[in-house]
């Protein structure tokens, strides 16, 4: 159960982190933003970037959490929450183990190619090292939305 402040500090990361999606779509990246932080503070922010970097690994969620070790100097992120508007794929998933990110909180599922509620269920894995707590469907309606109408024009 989360208290008012609790689910207000979600609502306003997950709207950061769509804001960062829809700016990849106007880059022509398919529009998925992802936000880091600890105690309540960004850490990072940012958007898929495949196309402008040359880069299939340069996902939201890799990069924001390269950025935050980065700037943290460190491999770990045990005290860090990642917001994210589409469920992470497998790739994204085992870096947020491997980071060992605290708590993923996710819009849209992706049935194609998710792993967590989806796919490979990465974290139900019994190789999987470290699983977050999870919490799916957070701005899921406005993360459908913003890849159904990037997917539209792009047809």
């Amino acid at each position: 159960m989360t208290n008012d402040s609790t689910a207000s500090s979600m609502k306003s990361f997950m709207d950061i982190a769509h804001e960062e999606a829809e700016r990849a779509g106007e880059r022509g990246e398919v529009p998925v933003g992802a936000v880091l932080v600890r105690d309540g503070e960004i850490l990072a922010r940012d958007g898929n970037r495949t196309l402008e970097l040359s880069d299939p690994t340069a996902h939201a969620e890799v990069l924001v959490i390269r950025t935050a070790c980065r700037s943290l100097q460190s491999q770990r992120l045990p005290d860090c929450d990642l917001y994210v508007t589409l469920e992470p794929c497998p790739m994204c998933a085992a870096a947020i183990s491997f980071a060992r990110i605290r708590r993923l909180y996710y819009g849209a599922g992706d049935e194609k190619g998710g792993a967590v509620d989806h796919g490979t269920r990465f974290f139900a894995q019994k190789t999987c090292h470290h699983a977050p707590e999870v919490y799916a469907g957070i701005g899921e309606r406005r993360a459908t939305e913003t890849l159904r109408n990037f997917f539209k024009i792009l047809r």
